[in-house]
């Protein structure tokens, strides 16, 4: 059973306090903070405020203008996932309006690898002279590559969000924070060279969005307001590949949310680098032709089935050996069976079960391909690299990163893993918390109370859905839905008001037997059913216990 954390118990008489309260459970206290929070303003985004080096950026953009002028050909240097092709997506349509002489490309998971790679460089050069590459979404780890290609003649810009090493790449320039997406460094990069403002009106602010949720960057300052304004564009996108991916998927854009598109959309665009080639996501983002775009949605569809497939194979594997290990406090598994495409959504669905660290190793006969995911306080990445001298790299994020290992080595690095992972995570950081923000009122579960909440989106990282917690409502009616079963229909009494309340419980149908009559505490989420155009109030439950 989870054990549930109250964050804040102050009283709350009215929908100001309760407003206060959420704000100060998301850290923002400060008034221009406040305000920047619930009125979101793109003027706020500087290169400054999200921690871009400015004499970098001026450097890069510098070398990009001769080599435009030059007729040289660029190469943006993409990445497999939602971030990298959005961000690949941005730099090639910017440079492309342009006039430079510029081609994307985006390596194959399977041959070449993640990031910028000596591989790659050679791939690229099979099909002719570079004369500059741009990286998105990788590159800040990529130190032997640029070096590489240095030799090649090729010059390198980077342009990356990754956890950097403590040695950076020799690059040309390096255009870094960690505060955004690959995608949002790729964005506001490209309004340097371009020399255009940030606008809610263009096609990439809707990128940028798609983007931020799918890699699940923290919701906060420059992201929240890239995804609020991001958002709104995605539901009016003219773009003829999302429009058809969203048909396909029998999505509607005026109903996108974080929830959509993290869900919905992501698994979509991710489905081709995981199995086949992420060129075929970058396509379908970028091409203007309504026929091509319905072809390209419909492979893109069809791939993320048979993912779905492999995933669930993988997993089903995976939760036996983790049954069988019974490790304490991290899980680390590897073997032949697994794609590499889907080890990382393999370790995450660990996480979720188990909520351990969680280490997928696709094994290979030489090299072998990882996948790690974390909990909440435990830095991934940093507890990675305490064994980089068993690894060929490693990259990523404190939540969620991969690594190559030689094969012969996995045993070792097993060991050594086991034997560090107590300095990282304490046996208190195990526990699974369910976090509420506030105990509510009764009187105060209404629409309005809703209608209010809505300003506190768009939800996701850092900024979940507020969660409350209400205290002995009564059970009048419960009742099974779904193919399954699965799902549980709940409508409770208020004990004060004696107001009905229409509750679901989605994937825990049995949720602690209850039975008509039964007092209850409930933690939920605020939600809106809308019937046949007939909206209502209705709670997202996430646990229930019996008074």
């Amino acid at each position: 059973m989870k054990k549930w954390h109250i964050d804040n118990n102050s009283e709350i008489k009215n929908l100001e306090d309760l407003t206060k309260i959420l704000l100060k459970n998301r850290e923002i206290t400060d008034e221009k903070e406040i305000e920047s929070f619930l009125s979101p303003n793109l003027s706020e985004i500087t290169l400054k405020s999200v921690g871009i080096n400015k004499r970098q950026v001026k450097k890069a953009v510098l070398r990009i203008e001769e080599a435009i002028k030059e007729k040289q050909k660029i190469i943006i240097y993409g990445d497999y996932d939602v971030d990298g092709v959005s961000a690949s997506a941005i730099l090639w349509e910017t440079l492309n309006k342009m006039r430079a002489y510029v081609l994307p490309f985006i390596p194959s998971r399977f041959n070449e690898g993640y990031g910028l790679s000596i591989e790659g460089i050679d791939n690229l050069l099979k099909k002719g002279k570079v004369n500059l590459i741009i990286t998105v979404d990788n590159g800040i780890v990529a130190n032997e590559a640029v070096l590489y290609a240095k030799k090649k003649g090729i010059d390198v810009i980077i342009t990356d969000h990754h956890v950097p090493a403590e040695k950076l790449p020799k690059a040309f320039a390096i255009v870094h924070t960690t505060e955004l997406c690959g995608t949002g460094v790729a964005y506001i990069f490209s309004k340097e060279i371009s020399k255009e403002k940030i606008s809610e009106s263009d096609n990439h602010i809707e990128l940028v969005a798609l983007a931020t949720i799918a890699d699940l960057v923290p919701l906060k300052k420059a992201n929240r307001i890239l995804v609020h304004f991001g958002i709104k564009a995605l539901k009016e996108t003219k773009r003829p590949g999302l429009i058809a991916l969203c048909d396909q998927a029998g999505l509607k854009l005026s109903e996108i949310d974080t929830y959509q598109i993290g869900h919905v959309i992501t698994p979509r665009l991710n489905a081709m680098g995981r199995l086949e080639d992420a060129m075929d996501s970058l396509r379908l983002v970028c091409t203007l032709n309504k026929k091509r775009a319905e072809e390209l949605a419909a492979l893109l569809s069809e791939t993320n089935l048979e993912r779905q497939q492999i995933t669930i194979k993988a997993l089903e594997h995976a939760r036996n050996k983790t049954k069988e290990k019974a490790l304490e406090n991290l899980i680390f598994i590897a073997d032949e069976s697994y794609q590499q495409g889907i080890v990382g959504l393999v370790a995450g669905r660990l996480v979720e079960e188990f909520y351990l660290p969680s280490i997928v190793i696709s094994k290979g006969k030489k090299i072998s391909k990882a996948s790690a995911r974390s909990i909440k306080g435990f830095n991934i990445i940093e507890f990675l690299r305490e064994a980089s001298d068993l690894l060929l790299d490693v990259g990523g994020h404190p939540m969620a990163a991969g690594f190559t290992v030689e094969t012969k080595n996995i045993e070792a690095l097993e060991k050594k893993l086991l034997e560090s992972v107590g300095k990282f995570v304490s046996p208190k950081q195990l526990d699974r918390v369910l976090r509420i923000d506030t105990v509510l009122p009764q009187n105060l579960i209404n629409l309005i109370t809703y209608q209010a909440l809505e300003k506190l989106k768009p939800y996701g990282m850092a900024n979940p859905e507020p969660t409350f917690l209400t205290e002995n409502l009564i059970i009048e009616n419960t009742r099974l839905l779904g193919k399954d079963k699965k799902h549980l229909k709940i409508t409770f009494n208020s004990e004060t008001s004696r107001k009905k309340l229409e509750g679901i419980a989605f994937g825990i149908g049995d949720i602690h037997k209850l039975q008509n009559g039964d007092i209850v505490n409930a933690v939920y989420a605020i939600d809106e059913n809308d019937w046949n155009g007939n909206k209502t109030l209705q709670l997202k439950i996430k646990d229930l216990k019996k008074n």
